[in-house]
């Protein structure tokens, strides 16, 4: 019999492990229809963790991967959820208990799996790209998972050609080509300065795969890539690998390092990069980013500090995130300049996260985005999520005009990340996918609401008969885009 989890915020109310595998056919849906252009499969990753922290204490970020789909077909959805089968959790469950110290300090683990490969949580978004399903998480190599069974078959590292020992959680699909660029941060080993950069075909072969250096052992959640450029961002929170030694945390908040933008042309080389500095920002997430002539425009979420509370702590910074100029932003960088020294910016919206546009979009010049923020005039705070206080309100934003269009289901819910699914009609925007948390209830929907008019309401609301842990990130993949299931072709496939 397994222990209680510790009374703290990642671990209770919506953020109380749920560790469910299930499947759940045909799910009620309680108000509108499902879109009939709806034909795909929408996967999440969640941390949940299998057993309480080894060490008394941990954060919402390493939970055990557990990776869920919704498969969408001819109006109705059905819903199943596994784990991913991680060294990490065989370990564990071997052991029938966590074996695994701090976060991302395998120094602090038990003796029976010290230096034992397999140790990340495979917990963070799952990507599809040429027909093979990965659950990534960037302390690690992603491991491959049956899109239909969703049974995990092993770690991938793309036919043993990726030198890098990590990969972004945070890949970058140009949907014209066809191919992914990713890049490792800490690629060379733990707390090196070392990055990664890969460009991968659209037969899911590794194309290419150089390195370079990082102003610092930083964060690099995210990146962003255009039709022209690749750009990489460095913000000052900063592991050390004397302080993993010593069995302190990974990340730390460094103020005063300042902010690094790195870009390089598409296609060229990591010698070609051009390094543009400035003072210290926080962000995690890119909307788009988009190449005109010599300027990069870059659109993205900023704040002051770094917002998850184990950073904040492990840094000795004190109440909420300095959040003063924090918003939506594009900053546009002029390669035509003689000066390396910052950027014009420009505010797009309110503070938030969770940016996405239409897939069709990526890489280029476009006009709406959505996102979420976090709405005082919508209801108190709720604890949702590994930042604290969740998001309430859904906001499509017009990057040209600054409009904004919300969606909040209500004061006392909280909104987990969306997804955009686009729609076969002729000018039509597509739709926004997402889990909604009632925290009243402690009960979970589904909504779909039109990404154009996100303030009309719910098109579709789908009851959930289980709680949902929120999840981190999620992908939507058309069901005709998948492989067939093992042993069944394509025409039986399809019917």
């Amino acid at each position: 019999m397994t222990g209680t989890f510790p009374n703290m915020m990642d671990f209770s109310g919506f953020n109380a492990p749920s560790r469910v595998e299930c499947d759940i056919f045909d799910l009620m849906v309680v108000e509108g229809r499902i879109p009939a252009d709806f034909h795909g499969r929408w996967y999440r990753m969640t941390p949940d963790p299998q057993y309480p922290p080894m060490l008394g204490e941990d954060t919402y970020l390493s939970g055990d991967g557990m990776i869920s789909m919704f498969a969408f077909v001819d109006g109705r959805v059905d819903f199943r959820s596994r784990y991913v089968m991680t060294e990490r959790l065989k370990n564990e469950r071997k052991a029938r208990r966590s074996l695994y110290g701090l976060y991302r300090n395998p120094y602090t683990d038990n003796a029976k799996v010290q230096g034992a490969p397999g140790r990340s949580a495979a917990n963070t978004t799952p990507v599809f790209h040429a027909g093979r399903l990965l659950a990534t998480k960037e302390d690690g190599r992603p491991m491959e998972i049956d899109p239909h069974t969703l049974e995990t078959l092993g770690e991938y590292d793309f036919g043993g050609a990726l030198r890098s020992a990590t990969m972004t959680a945070h890949p970058r699909i140009d949907p014209e080509t066809g191919e992914m660029f990713l890049y490792g941060a800490q690629a060379g080993g733990l707390a090196t300065r070392d990055m990664a950069f890969a460009v991968i075909g659209r037969d899911g072969k590794l194309v290419s795969e150089q390195w370079f250096e990082g102003p610092y052992a930083g964060m690099v959640h995210d990146f962003v890539v255009t039709k022209d450029h690749i750009v990489f961002p460095f913000f000052p929170v900063i592991v050390d690998h004397a302080r993993l030694k010593a069995g302190g945390p990974h990340w730390r908040w460094e103020a005063g390092r300042g902010t690094h933008i790195g870009i390089i042309p598409r296609g060229g080389s990591a010698k070609d990069m051009r390094w543009f500095s400035g003072p210290d920002w926080s962000f995690f997430h890119f909307m788009n980013a988009y190449s005109d002539g010599s300027q990069v425009h870059v659109d993205f979420t900023i704040a002051d500090e770094v917002p998850f509370p184990f950073i904040r702590e492990a840094s000795g910074l004190q109440g909420p995130p300095n959040m003063e100029h924090a918003g939506l932003v594009r900053w546009t960088f002029d390669l035509s300049r003689n000066s390396n020294d910052g950027w014009v910016e420009r505010r797009l919206g309110p503070p938030g996260d969770f940016p996405t546009i239409a897939r069709a979009n990526h890489m280029k010049d476009y006009a709406a985005g959505y996102y979420q923020i976090y709405d005082p005039a919508v209801g108190p705070p709720n604890v949702a999520g590994p930042v604290g206080v969740g998001f309430n309100t859904v906001v499509r934003v017009d990057v040209r005009t600054g409009e904004l269009r919300p969606y909040a289901p209500g004061p006392s819910c909280t909104v987990q990340e969306h997804v955009h699914v686009p729609s076969t009609a002729a000018g039509h925007e597509g739709y926004l996918l997402f889990v909604v948390d009632y925290h009243e209830t402690m009960s979970n929907e589904v909504h779909i609401v039109e990404a154009e008019h996100p303030e009309r309401g719910p098109v579709a609301r789908i009851a959930m008969p289980l709680r949902l842990r929120n999840q981190i990130h999620g992908n939507w993949v058309p069901e005709a885009e998948l492989p067939a299931p093992a042993g069944v072709s394509r025409v039986q496939a399809a019917g």
